[in-house]
């Protein structure tokens, strides 16, 4: 892995996005690029359009002009806070800042050309009002992404156990074979778990074994398990008991409508872990 692409906001997931940025860098030795995207509807609400009534074109055209430029000024400072961030935890490359107007998601496939993986918090600058939901940038982005998406925790804590949530899909045997390659998890302690209905067990113990396997060739520390009941209530129990500070899975199981929704167990399971999570597709 080469580059990683951090998508920030104003918010204090910005922060927790940077050092996790900087943590992996610190393992992998990667070029990291922090990107600040200008949401346009800022600039079409209806207050906007009241004031192009209320004062007249001409005013309201210097209006709009002073907040565009008023923008412009935010996402300096936030690209300048990034990168010193970035600094002060670690990173000592130089950072390549970019700020785009726009959304992100439309900009996605541009900025993830030559990107190994994707940053972003789970919520944004409005988290403190909706702090049951997740961010809807963030769905967005995992669902339009075609790089492993790392989404930040609120609060940044150094990656020591990793827990795989394995269905043996396409998408979780990736998330194994780079936990198993990559120098991110190389003094990790690995926590291979598979939750299935015992009638199902037979065929869900055979993929676990095949993922442990590969695993353990790697030499990585590893503890496997398969545990039963509803997938998403325990694995979150899982991750409570066993102080897990990074979960990976797939963004989606075997039953999925891609281009709609996330899996539905993935997003019981970004809303109920209070830990940064590591999606592949």
């Amino acid at each position: 892995m080469k580059r990683l692409l951090v998508c920030i906001d104003g918010s204090q997931y910005a922060q927790s996005c940077c050092r996790y940025a900087a943590w992996i860098s610190s393992k992998l030795d990667v070029e990291i690029e922090v990107v600040y995207v200008t949401d346009l509807r800022q600039f079409e609400v209806p207050f906007v359009a009241d004031l192009s009534g209320s004062l007249g074109l001409q005013p309201f055209q210097a209006v709009m002009g002073q907040l565009q430029e008023l923008e412009k000024e935010k996402s300096e400072v936030i690209l300048a806070q990034a990168a010193a961030q970035l600094k002060e935890s670690g990173y000592s490359n130089p950072v390549k800042k970019t700020h785009k107007t726009g959304f992100l998601v439309d900009s996605l496939k541009e900025l993830e050309e030559g990107t190994d993986m994707i940053i972003v918090g789970k919520r944004g600058e409005n988290a403190n009002f909706a702090t049951e939901h997740l961010g809807s940038t963030m769905e967005r982005v995992a669902r339009a992404a075609t790089k492993p998406c790392f989404v930040a925790s609120r609060e940044f804590k150094e990656v020591s156990r990793v827990l795989i949530s394995y269905d043996d899909g396409p998408s979780c045997r990736k998330a194994v074979d780079f936990v198993a390659e990559s120098g991110m998890f190389s003094e990790a302690e690995i926590h291979l778990v598979t939750v299935s209905p015992n009638e199902e067990e037979e065929g869900s113990l055979k993929g676990l074994k095949n993922a442990e396997a590969i695993l353990a060739d790697s030499g990585r520390s590893l503890t496997c398990q398969m545990l039963h009941g509803e997938a998403a209530p325990t694995v979150i129990d899982y991750v409570n008991a066993k102080e897990i500070n990074l979960l990976v899975m797939g963004a989606y199981g075997h039953n999925r409508i891609r281009q709609l929704i996330l899996g539905s167990s993935t997003t019981e399971l970004l809303q109920g872990c209070q830990i940064p999570t590591l999606l592949f597709r």
